[in-house]
């Protein structure tokens, strides 16, 4: 029996391209992220998609704090080298997880209560680890190094 949580990983993963170009979109105008509205749109189109695409491993209970830590470390350094301030990195980050949500409300595929209580245990592991994106980032972006 397959899992509503796990449904919904499977179609974010496979609406990945709609979803980063939704989030490209977004960045793009929005008042909160000018630097994203210049940058080269390949490389934000990649990373957008590396999220969205990888969702259920990035999630899941074999991908540990400390898998998180270095990857969302790492960027928030390389985020800094490119001039992007940190609000606007933490911004991005929101709409990505807004996004996804977004996604899921969309579908309709929430029925029963069942689904609904696999749904909300589904965004709180994603909110866990958008939480941690946005602390380890920032920790990166803050290292001087």
């Amino acid at each position: 029996m397959e899992f509503i949580s796990d449904k919904l990983i499977k179609l974010i993963e496979r609406d990945a391209h709609q979803l980063t170009k939704n989030w490209l979109n977004n960045v793009q105008n929005h008042s909160t992220t000018p630097t994203y509205h210049t940058y080269d749109q390949n490389k934000l189109y990649q990373r957008a998609f590396r999220v969205y695409s990888q969702l259920g491993k990035w999630i899941s209970r074999e991908t540990s704090k400390e898998d998180i830590e270095k990857y969302y470390t790492t960027l928030g350094k390389q985020r800094r080298k490119e001039g992007f301030a940190l609000s606007e990195v933490i911004q991005a980050l929101i709409i990505t997880r807004r996004h996804v949500w977004l996604k899921i409300l969309s579908e309709g595929l929430l029925d029963t209560v069942l689904d609904h209580h696999q749904a909300l245990e589904l965004n709180n592991r994603v909110v866990l680890y958008f939480d941690r994106a946005i602390f380890f980032t920032s920790l990166g972006y803050e290292k001087t190094d």
